[in-house]
């Protein structure tokens, strides 16, 4: 099964902004209400996120942890990594090349 239809996996796209975040929080609390052992978010297709998508992604990680599974994101393109070196959240979370790499992690 491709990581991008792994029921684990949450592929984004495009810019995450105040608009978005809403959404993907939805999309993040339906996975969360299963408690699976990992959950990884597919960056591979964002251009942008702004602090209101870094916050969803905050909150996930901390509940994720909470319960004991792990989070992950995958796939920082170029426009969005300095945004996580910035806010120092590239050591916080546990960060990948592709979402396949997380899922083997």
């Amino acid at each position: 099964m491709p990581a991008t239809e792994h029921p684990n996996v949450l592929p984004l796209q495009g810019e995450i902004d105040l608009h978005v975040s809403p959404r993907v929080a939805g999309s993040l609390n339906a996975m969360l209400k299963e408690k699976p052992k990992q959950i990884v978010v597919d960056l591979s297709h964002v251009s942008y996120i702004d602090s209101s998508g870094l916050a969803v992604l905050i909150e996930a990680m901390q509940h994720v942890v909470a319960y004991g599974g792990k989070f992950a994101l995958a796939g920082l393109q170029e426009s969005v990594r300095p945004v996580f070196e910035i806010a120092r959240l590239d050591q916080v979370f546990q960060i990948f090349p592709d979402a396949d790499a997380a899922l083997a992690s």
